[in-house]
């Protein structure tokens, strides 16, 4: 069921390109649609849901083939590169205090959405030394990266950012995981740039946060 609904989300997505039509957006809603309408427990799921999440290792370990076979271009761009993703690790953590305090959103849920943009491995060992809540961590998370996948090459469209280095980094540095699964389908240095972005942005966020976040509460 799993597979089935992500080759006609891909078939879907090809044929009507819209933020809406994302294989990891248009596929979860399918699967969810089918154990609501058939009435399946999720329990039932949750054999296939660990088989999958088995292969994640070896498909995030599988990112650093293109990273390699892309170093060259890396290193060459490595300075403003290094500079792009500082500055957009940097806002996204700015501009998830500055979203839950507008809103009043409890200390709680602040902390929780600082670390939104890290892969879920990460989040989850820094959640448990900031003391945030680990499951509103994996939710913002899961929803932060699924945004990115869906929204995050269309706006790109609109602002005209056709190059494929800026895209992926703008991608793994917001939308870890999720994300650069979305950048690896558009080429190849894409989905390098995007795993070598979500890796150093998970870096530099668990650096900073444990610092820096009593000044921002």
């Amino acid at each position: 069921m799993t597979l089935a609904a992500y080759f006609l989300s891909r078939k879907a997505a090809h044929k009507y390109p819209s933020p809406l039509t994302s294989p990891v957006f248009l596929s979860t809603v399918i699967v969810i649609s089918i154990l609501l309408l058939l009435k399946i427990p999720y329990e039932e799921y949750v054999p296939a849901r660990a088989l999958m999440t088995y292969f994640l290792g070896p498909a995030t370990v599988a990112l650093a083939v293109p990273l390699y076979k892309q170093r060259s271009v890396i290193a060459a761009n490595l300075v403003p590169a290094f500079a792009g993703l500082f500055a957009g690790t940097v806002s996204t953590i700015i501009s998830a205090v500055i979203l839950a305090k507008l809103l009043h959103l409890s200390n709680n849920i602040l902390i929780s959405l600082t670390i939104k943009s890290i892969t879920i491995p990460v989040a989850s060992e820094v959640s448990t030394i900031i003391g945030a809540d680990s499951i509103l961590v994996a939710t913002f998370v899961m929803i932060t990266g699924m945004c990115g996948a869906m929204v995050g090459p269309w706006l790109m469209d609109i602002m005209n950012i056709s190059h494929p280095f800026p895209r992926g980094l703008a991608i793994g540095t917001i939308a870890h995981g999720i994300g650069t699964a979305e950048a690896a389908r558009e080429g190849e240095l894409q989905g390098a740039v995007s795993g070598a972005a979500m890796g150093l942005a998970a870096v530099i966020t668990s650096l900073l946060i444990p610092v820096f976040l009593p000044f921002l509460l």
